[in-house]
């Protein structure tokens, strides 16, 4: 119970995670200016953060153009692997905070403890088994009350504490098991794709250590970003991978019109040679394969980002319906042991007394 609580309560609670972030911290996250005017150049923006931290290299950049919310920018410090994170102006350069641990701010540690439970490589491993089991449940529930038509909208209040619970556990269990069943599948995809990644990465290879930048210093990243626009019509760059380890490229991640509403922001993506800047490969959503597409739409799925506010707060109640379901399961599992053991204490005392009648 205790894990699948813990990400539960943590999901319904990161599914609003910008608008916290927003809330708790303005000034990284917000542009202040009532009229920013355009994007500085990416490689005014790049240069400010590594004339200032000159012993990290820019691991990836979040890009935002909607004069609204701020760029943050991901270092990696040289000789290690450890991530950081710092938020920039990207209309004034200016570099808004100090670059602080992926999982120091107070959403992010919540992030930290939703998909990793605080344990790294491990904590992923028993999140995946918790994500399987979660999904086991919510098959296996649907299945065991499929007629539940009949009674869905009952709840006996008059009658004993153990037949409300058991209506309330079915009701509620049917009622979300759709979200559960999405937040399951996906959530149990991605922890197991992330496990897989790290053991292969990181144990069975020795992990690379940074110690300088590994693209063409001459390279214009703001000249890569323009052409994006010629590659595939009407992409929007929201993310950009540069180069860490050496058989890295550049790449950018990006969101174009499409008549799917569950295409991501992170749904086509255009790389460049680090050496060259030629473009090497692309991919676009609305003619990509039906495996990407699908893999793609898990973001929005999971989170519930793809009907707006009113997504959103679906997925926040019902993303709770496992606290819910783990209490008055727990209820009715210890109900039926007390009964158990009355009922076997009642035998055994029968059988004492017919045994001293004889």
């Amino acid at each position: 119970m205790l894990p699948l609580l813990i990400i539960s309560v943590t999901g319904s609670i990161l599914v609003f995670k910008v608008e916290l972030d927003t809330l708790l911290m303005p000034d990284k996250m917000q542009v202040t200016s009532i009229n920013p005017g355009e994007r500085a150049s990416l490689d005014v923006l790049m240069t400010n953060v590594k004339s200032k931290y000159p012993n990290y290299e820019i691991g990836s950049w979040e890009l935002f153009d909607d004069k609204s919310r701020t760029d943050t920018a991901y270092l990696i410090k040289h000789h290690t692997t450890d991530w950081s994170k710092l938020y920039v102006n990207q209309y004034t350069g200016k570099l808004l905070s100090t670059p602080v641990g992926t999982s120091d701010d107070l959403t992010d540690w919540l992030l930290d403890l939703h998909y990793k439970l605080l344990l790294e490589t491990n904590g992923m491993f028993l999140g995946a088994i918790v994500s399987l089991l979660l999904l086991f449940l919510g098959i296996s529930g649907v299945i065991l009350y499929r007629k539940f038509w009949l009674n869905f909208f009952t709840l006996r209040l008059g009658l004993a504490r153990r037949i409300f619970f058991s209506d309330l556990h079915k009701m509620i269990g049917i009622s979300s098991s759709p979200v559960i069943l999405i937040l399951a599948f996906t959530g149990a995809y991605w922890n197991i794709s992330l496990v897989i990644h790290e053991v292969s990465e990181h144990i069975v290879e020795e992990p690379f250590l940074i110690k300088n930048q590994l693209y063409n210093k001459k390279l214009s990243i703001q000249t890569l970003l323009d052409s994006n626009q010629k590659t595939i019509e009407n992409f929007e760059a929201t993310y950009l991978l540069m180069p860490f380890e050496p058989e890295m490229d550049i790449m950018f991640y990006g969101t174009v019109n499409s008549t799917n509403p569950l295409n991501s922001n992170y749904s086509s993506t255009i790389s460049y040679n680090k050496d060259s800047g030629n473009m090497l490969h692309f991919e676009d959503v609305r003619s990509a394969s039906s495996l990407h597409v699908t893999i793609d739409s898990f973001r929005k799925l999971h989170f519930g980002h793809f009907g707006g506010l009113t997504s959103k707060l679906i997925w926040c109640v019902l993303g709770l319906s496992p606290l819910i379901l783990a209490l008055t399961g727990l209820y009715l599992y210890l109900h039926k042991n007390r009964n158990r053991k009355i009922l076997h204490m009642s035998r055994v005392k029968n059988r004492k007394t017919l045994k001293s009648t004889k």
